[in-house]
C-alpha cells in the first residue's frame, strides 16, 4: 500500500528512542523526510544519521525540551527553515512520574503539565497555521492507554493525557474543513525505555523484581507480551497518511487488547 508520504515533511517529538524513534524510522521508510528532536544531542544525531543512512530521506536532528515553550518555537522553526514547511506533526514526551495523589507536589503538577499537556499545546500552535493555509495536515498525539483506562498509582499520566484527548477531539471539529486531521494514537505495554522504569517504580513499591513487574503486566494482555514499537509505529504511519484523509477526532490504541470496554 503506497501511503502517501513520499516527499512529506514530518516533525517528530521525542524521537531520539522508544516510540518516538519506531514512528520515525517507519515514516522514513514511507519516503518522508524528517524533523526529529529530543533533549540528548548525542543519541538524538546518532539515531538521525541512522535514520537518514539507512532511509536516504533528509533528516534535521533538533536538540529541544517540548516542555520549553521557547525550545519548542526555536525546533518548529528550525524546521521551516530548512525544508519550508511541516506536513505533519507527531507529539510525544516522556511520561511523568508515577504516583499516588498524596505522593504528588503543586511543582510536579506543573512540570508534568508543561510536559504532557502544554508541549501538545505549543507544538499545535506552532505548525497549525501553515498548515491550514495550504490545507492539508496531520496532528497526530501520542498519549496511552490510561486515556480509556486509568492505571493505577499513575495519577498524572491519567488526568493530563485525558486533556489532550479532550483538546484534540475539540481541535479535530474546528480544522475539519482545512484539510487537517487530529488524531491520538495510545500505546499499551510496549517494549520501551518507559516501560523499565515503570517496572522499576513498580518493584520498588510492591517488594517485586522488576521481571515479576513485567510478567504481571504481560498477564493482563490478551496477547500474553508486550507491544513492539514497530507495531505501535506501523498504525502512526496510516494515520498520517493520505489514505486516512477521513479518519480524524479519533483515539485509536495498539495494546493486544488490553483495554475492556466496548468502545
Amino acid at each position: 500500500m503506497d501511503l502517501g508520504l513520499k516527499g512529506k515533511i514530518a516533525f517528530v517529538a521525542a524521537a531520539s528512542k522508544g516510540l518516538g524513534r519506531a514512528v520515525a524510522e517507519e515514516f522514513a521508510a514511507e519516503g518522508a523526510s524528517l524533523i526529529m528532536c529530543a533533549r540528548n544531542a548525542e543519541t538524538l544525531n546518532l539515531v538521525a544519521e541512522q535514520i537518514a543512512e539507512t532511509s536516504g530521506v533528509t533528516v534535521l536532528p533538533v536538540i529541544a525540551d517540548v516542555s520549553n515553550a521557547e525550545d519548542v518555537a526555536n525546533a518548529v522553526q528550525s524546521g521551516i527553515e530548512k525544508f519550508g514547511r511541516i506536513d505533519i506533526l507527531v507529539t510525544n514526551a516522556g511520561g511523568p512520574p508515577a504516583g499516588r495523589f498524596e505522593d504528588l507536589s503543586r511543582e510536579m503538577w506543573e512540570a508534568a503539565t508543561r510536559l504532557t499537556l502544554n508541549s501538545v499545546l505549543e507544538l499545535t500552535r506552532a505548525v497549525l497555521p501553515g498548515m491550514k493555509q495550504r490545507q492539508w495536515g496531520r496532528i497526530l498525539n501520542i498519549t496511552s492507554i490510561t486515556v480509556k483506562q486509568p492505571v493505577d498509582n499513575l495519577m498524572l499520566s491519567n488526568s493530563l493525557r485525558a486533556a489532550v484527548t479532550g483538546f484534540a477531539r475539540t481541535l479535530a471539529n474546528e480544522v475539519a474543513t482545512d484539510g487537517v486531521t487530529v488524531n491520538n494514537i495510545l500505546p499499551g505495554y510496549t517494549r520501551t525505555e518507559r516501560m523499565e522504569e515503570l517496572a522499576r517504580a513498580a518493584s520498588a513499591r510492591e517488594g517485586i523484581s522488576e521481571a515479576e513487574a513485567s510478567a504481571k503486566w504481560e498477564e493482563e494482555i490478551p496477547m500474553k507480551r508486550l507491544g513492539e514499537p514497530r507495531e505501535f509505529a506501523a498504525l502512526a504511519a496510516f494515520l498520517v497518511s493520505e489514505r486516512a484523509s477521513y479518519i480524524t477526532g479519533t483515539s485509536i490504541p495498539v495494546d493486544g487488547g488490553w483495554i475492556r470496554s466496548l468502545i
